[in-house]
Parts: C-alpha cells; sequence; structure tokens
C-alpha cells in the first residue's frame, strides 16, 4: 500500500481532475449533443471524450509513472490489463444515456487500484454538485460530510438498484426481466439511476440498501464507487456472493446486515 502522504496526494490530484472535467460536462448538459453509437443502445458523446482526455492529462502531469485504463481508450485500442502497477481506471462520463437525454444522473468515476486493490475512489455528478470520495482506511465522504451505509436488516423493506444495461437481445432480456420479477416480490421497491457508479455511491450514503448489476461495461464503471462502499462501512461482492472482482463485469453491493438474504434472493432469481 502506497505511503498515506500519497494516497491523500492521489485524492487531492482526481478531485481536480473530477472537477475540471465536471465542469465541461456541465457546459454540454444543457447544449446539443453529438452522439455516436458504440452499440443498439451504447452511446457515447463528444464530452466522454473529452473528458477522458482532460482527466488523463491532468493525472499524467501529476503522476506520469502510473498506468492509465479508461473506458474510452479502451473502446478505441482494445482491453487494457489490470497489473499491480498504481493505475488509474477511469469513467469520464458514466451516464452517457442519461447525459444524451438531458436527465441529470451522470457522474465522473475515477479510481485508483494500487496492487489491483482499490485504494482511492473518486464520483462526481457535476450536475447536482455531489462529489463522493473515499481512501482505503480513511473513511468516505458527500461533499466533506462523512457517510456510511444504512442501517436496515430486511430484505423486504430495502430499496433494491440495478441496471436494464445495453444488450437487447431476446436471451439477455428475458433474464433481466424474470431475475427482476423475483427479486420484485422480496424488496420495497426498486430503482435504475443509469449509473453504476452513482448506484454504489447511493449505497454508499444510504440512501439505497441493495445493488447489483450484470454485464456492464468494464471495471471503469466500478473502480471509484467500490473504494466508496467499503469506506463507508458497506460490502461490496459478486452476485453469486463470491470475492468481488473488479474486471468480471459483475457486482453486488450492500450493508453488511443484509448481505447473506440478498445473496440468496439473487440465487433464487436465476
Amino acid at each position: 500500500m502506497a505511503e498515506i502522504d500519497s494516497v491523500d496526494e492521489f485524492l487531492a490530484v482526481a478531485v481536480d481532475a473530477a472537477k475540471i472535467a465536471g465542469e465541461v460536462i456541465r457546459k454540454g448538459f444543457y447544449q446539443t449533443k453529438h452522439v455516436e453509437h458504440k452499440g443498439q443502445v451504447d452511446l457515447v458523446t463528444e464530452t466522454d471524450k473529452a473528458c477522458e482526455d482532460l482527466i488523463f492529462n491532468h493525472l499524467k502531469k501529476h503522476f506520469p509513472t502510473h498506468k492509465f485504463i479508461g473506458e474510452e481508450t479502451t473502446a478505441a485500442n482494445g482491453v487494457t490489463e489490470l497489473t499491480d502497477e498504481p493505475t488509474w481506471i477511469v469513467d469520464p462520463l458514466d451516464g452517457t444515456t442519461n447525459f444524451v437525454h438531458g436527465f441529470p444522473f451522470v457522474c465522473i468515476s475515477i479510481g485508483l487500484t494500487i496492487g489491483k486493490v482499490p485504494t482511492v475512489g473518486v464520483v462526481y455528478n457535476p450536475i447536482i454538485n455531489e462529489l463522493f470520495t473515499g481512501v482505503h482506511g480513511k473513511g468516505a465522504f458527500l461533499n466533506g460530510n462523512p457517510i456510511k451505509v444504512s442501517s436496515q436488516d430486511e430484505l423486504v423493506k430495502s430499496l433494491l438498484a440495478t441496471e436494464a444495461g445495453t444488450k437487447r437481445d431476446k436471451l439477455t432480456i428475458d433474464a433481466t426481466a424474470n431475475r427482476i420479477n423475483s427479486l420484485l416480490y422480496k424488496v420495497r421497491s426498486l430503482r435504475m439511476s443509469g449509473s453504476c457508479a452513482l448506484n454504489l455511491c447511493g449505497i454508499a450514503c444510504g440512501r439505497l440498501d441493495l445493488f447489483y448489476e450484470l454485464g456492464f461495461g468494464g471495471p471503469w464503471d466500478v473502480a471509484g464507487g467500490a473504494v466508496i462502499v467499503k469506506e463507508a462501512g458497506g460490502l461490496v461482492y459478486d452476485p453469486s456472493g463470491k470475492d468481488f472482482d473488479i474486471t468480471s463485469q459483475r457486482v453486488a453491493a450492500s450493508n453488511p446486515l443484509l448481505k447473506d438474504a440478498f445473496i440468496k434472493a439473487l440465487q433464487e432469481s436465476e
């Protein structure tokens, strides 16, 4: 693990990078967007690309020896392998579909892994000005105020979040619908915010009790939020109950009180 002083510097620089990119997103949010399709419903805008460049340039200026993985560069150049080296993993605009539609759940997600362990997390929604931060062993914060996961211990009283994903083949849609149908009998209600990173932050600050997503884009969707959930006293794990793998495109999160019941409900929904 890096020295504490350097971890504090990592966080400060990441927050600066998020705020620089946030200005671009805030301005672009109210303007006409030029939209490209990565798939049938998977979108990318000029803002995604511009923000990734801004963030990486800022981080590289301060930490030139670190490694970097970004959603847009990975999409353009192929899969980037995660190593034990300090690695910045960035989603420059999580919630691109929301951004295109003017729905204000969008964010920048910046995560730093050291030895493949998520160590620093920054998730910033510039539209509603919410900055979530977390550093391994030092707690989680929303706009500088400490946050904690909920104390809910009953599944039936829990608020669940998930996402519909970007695949539109019948097999995937049927599996998604069947899973949601099964879970809805067991929880209070369901939300789909359109942002994996913000769903994780919802768990961290107690707005949400349960979250799972299967088949999301890549490690950039979870690298920042995973640190924040853990530092807020929550748990991040594979929906099967196994250990969380940042590269697996599978995630579940909750407070510790709900984990076992949630895993059981997820298994019964398959």
